[in-house]
C-alpha cells in the first residue's frame, strides 16, 4: 500500500483550513485516512502550523511520500531536517546528542526568523494604521479649513448686504425728509400770500 502525507481540505468556502493526514494514495482527497499528524490555516499570516513533529518523522522514515505542499510544510517545521539526522544517526555517522543538538540549533533559528517576521508584520500594520490617521486627519484640517473659509465668505456677503440695506434706507429716509421739508414750506408761503392782499 502506497501511503501519502497530504492536506485534506476542511473549512468554509473560501476559508479553507486543512487536516495533515497520513493516507492511502488510492483514497480520496477528504475521505479515509491512516492518521492524523496535524493541522494547517493559511489564513493566518505566518501560517498557523501545528504538527506532531515525531509521528510525521516516523512517517517518513517509514517511506510515507509527501505531496508538494505537505514537503514544504514538513521542511518549515523540520520534520525532513530531523529525518535527515535520523538517518544519519542510524548509519552511525552522527551520534543521538550531536543530531539532538544540531536539530535543537536548527529550531532556535527557525524560531527567531518567524518571531522576527511576525514582529515586522505587527510594526508594518501598526505603521498603517497611524499613517492612516494621520492622512484622516489631515483631510479633516482640510476641510475644516474649507468650511471656515466659506463661512467667512457668507459672513462678509451678509454684512456688505447690510450695509447697503442701511445705506438705501438712509437715502430714503432723507429723500423722504427733504420733500416734507418743500411741502411745508410751500404750505407756509401760501398762507402768508393772503394776508399781505388783505393788507392792501
Amino acid at each position: 500500500m502506497a501511503t501519502k502525507i497530504r492536506l485534506q481540505r476542511h473549512g468554509r468556502k473560501k476559508r479553507a483550513f486543512f487536516h495533515i493526514v497520513v493516507a492511502d494514495s488510492r483514497a480520496p482527497r477528504d475521505g479515509r485516512f491512516i492518521e492524523k499528524l496535524g493541522t494547517y490555516n493559511p489564513i493566518t499570516n505566518p501560517a498557523t502550523i501545528d504538527l506532531n513533529l515525531d509521528l510525521a518523522v516516523k512517517w517518513l522514515l517509514n517511506g510515507a511520500q509527501p505531496t508538494d505542499t505537505a514537503a514544504a510544510i514538513l521542511g518549515y517545521k523540520g520534520a525532513k531536517y530531523k529525518k535527515h539526522l535520523q538517518v544519519g544517526v542510524i548509519k552511525g555517522s552522527i551520534t543521538q546528542e550531536e543530531a539532538d543538538k544540531k536539530f535543537a540549533a536548527w529550531m532556535d533559528e527557525k524560531t527567531n526568523k518567524v518571531e522576527t517576521k511576525k514582529s515586522t508584520l505587527a510594526d508594518a500594520a501598526s505603521k498603517a494604521k497611524s499613517d492612516a490617521l494621520k492622512a484622516e486627519a489631515k483631510k479633516k484640517e482640510e476641510i475644516a479649513a474649507k468650511i471656515l473659509a466659506k463661512t467667512s465668505e457668507l459672513a462678509a456677503a451678509a454684512e456688505a448686504d447690510a450695509v447697503e440695506e442701511a445705506s438705501e434706507e438712509a437715502a430714503t429716509e432723507e429723500a423722504t425728509e427733504g420733500g416734507e421739508e418743500v411741502a411745508s414750506t410751500d404750505e407756509a408761503a401760501g398762507t402768508e400770500e393772503p394776508a399781505a392782499e388783505s393788507a392792501e
